[in-house]
């Protein structure tokens, strides 16, 4: 597992562009005060050691240099022993439609990325859950199994898009059924499902899945993405913006299917909340679960890490060495050799 111990240091990452565009202009200024002193060969004969090329390579060296600080400033650290803990909580797993409805941007900025942002927050108020992430459309696949590492549910998450599933739909019932699947086999913990969408066509029995999920013992919440009234679909075409059009040429519309997301809330013993500008609803349907009993519940986790910065460190003083022996100014020995001279 590799982590920063100190993510933020690497904001300093962003002074390396604006120390490139000074020394640009700085260089163009230069040529522009040469052009004013005289005739530019009658300069050069004047300055036969001077180098167009070696000021850059150095700037290039020492930008390289600062770079690799700021990294080790960061510390980069490697997981270096696992671990069995015993933890006291629930499984959750949360199943997010990635259908192309959820573009729609009824919910700021759109469907889909207020439910990652949302879902995000909620990882970082996890302690001793467990969680699973499942993207579904027309079909339902599994994007983080169940576990522990919240830093890697963080990174599955950001890879989230409505691209993922090639077939479009919003198939319910499917996400439901994998979900069960993906708990611990014959854990003991208290077990729940939220389904995040806008419930719109869906195409299988997500009722039955409910049922069947609190015969088992697990709970199904819902949280519907989207106001009643709807929204156009964005698309991107040739760079501009348009909207998704059907057969008549009408602007497509996606609306929230309420009623649906409620049955299957009832269905499953649990709630359904609605989402809306102001917010999401999943860290008050979080609190909701948290009145759940917990159960302890063994886990694999990282106990220790090893510092990488050293290795930064040493290849940022290599690069100022190598970038205070090369001189601004040709040598003037070794431009008298001619290793490719004909005799």
């Amino acid at each position: 597992m590799f982590r920063f111990a100190h993510i933020e240091y690497l904001w300093g990452l962003l002074i390396i562009p604006l120390l490139a565009l000074f020394f640009i202009l700085s260089r163009v200024a230069r040529k522009r005060a040469l052009r004013r002193f005289g005739n530019h060969e009658t300069i050069k004969e004047l300055m036969p050691f001077a180098s167009k090329s070696r000021p850059a390579f150095k700037f290039i060296v020492v930008m390289l240099a600062l770079a690799f600080f700021i990294v080790g400033a960061a510390r980069p650290q490697f997981g270096s022993k696992l671990k069995k803990m015993k933890r006291e909580g629930i499984e959750l797993i949360i199943a997010l439609d990635v259908s192309n409805s959820m573009m729609a941007e009824d919910i700021q900025p759109n469907r889909l990325e207020r439910s990652k942002r949302a879902i995000s927050r909620l990882v970082d108020r996890l302690k001793d859950d467990k969680i699973g992430l499942i993207v579904f459309a027309g079909e339902a696949y599994t994007q983080l199994p169940i576990t522990s590492d919240y830093n890697s549910a963080k990174l599955f998450l950001e890879a989230v898009n409505t691209q993922m599933v090639p077939r479009q739909g919003t198939a319910i019932g499917a996400a439901i059924n994998l979900a069960m699947r993906s708990f611990t086999p014959e854990g003991e913990a208290n077990k729940a499902i939220v389904i995040i969408t806008d419930g719109e066509n869906h195409e299988d029995d997500p009722l039955a899945a409910a049922e069947e999920a609190i015969n088992n013992g697990i709970v199904v919440h819902t949280i519907g993405m989207g106001l009643p009234q709807g929204a156009p679909i964005p698309f991107s075409s040739n760079g501009q913006k348009d909207y998704m059009r059907d057969n008549d040429g009408n602007v497509v519309v996606t609306k929230l299917d309420e009623p649906m997301l409620e049955k299957i809330a009832a269905a499953g013993n649990g709630i359904y909340v609605r989402a809306n500008n102001a917010q999401v609803g999943l860290n008050a349907l979080f609190d909701e679960i948290n009145k759940m009993e917990t159960e302890e519940m063994e886990a694999l986790v990282y106990s220790e890490y090893d510092d990488q910065f050293q290795y930064f460190f040493a290849i940022g003083i290599f690069l100022l060495l190598l970038e205070f022996i090369i001189l601004e100014r040709k040598n003037r020995y070794l431009m008298k050799v001619k290793l490719f001279s004909a005799k």
